[in-house]
């Protein structure tokens, strides 16, 4: 993860039957395009940029994991809460 201190984070759980996988990290990877900064996803000591669906994919998100969405720039506060309630509800799968 980056040395800046995140200004901003969210908890979500992963809902879905299929945990992150492909199709639902680009759906993340979309809205964190649009950050000023990084937008970075954790899930215990690992962190992934959530612009990369690689590297999410590398946090083995299954159905039940909680996940941490961070920012380091508050403008980027609304997308962060976009990400959490896309995770929230399922991805909409």
């Amino acid at each position: 993860m980056s040395a800046k201190k995140p200004a901003l984070s969210r908890q979500a759980v992963i809902v879905n039957e299929l945990g992150l996988h492909a199709r639902t990290a680009g759906l993340i990877a979309r809205i964190a395009a649009q950050a000023r900064d990084t937008v970075w996803i954790g899930r215990g000591n690992s962190t992934a940029d959530a612009g990369s669906i690689i590297d999410m994919l590398t946090l083995e998100c299954t159905k039940g994991t909680r996940v941490n969405i961070s920012a380091t720039d508050p403008a980027d506060g609304a997308l962060v809460d976009r990400i959490a309630q896309l995770i929230n509800s399922g991805f909409k799968e």
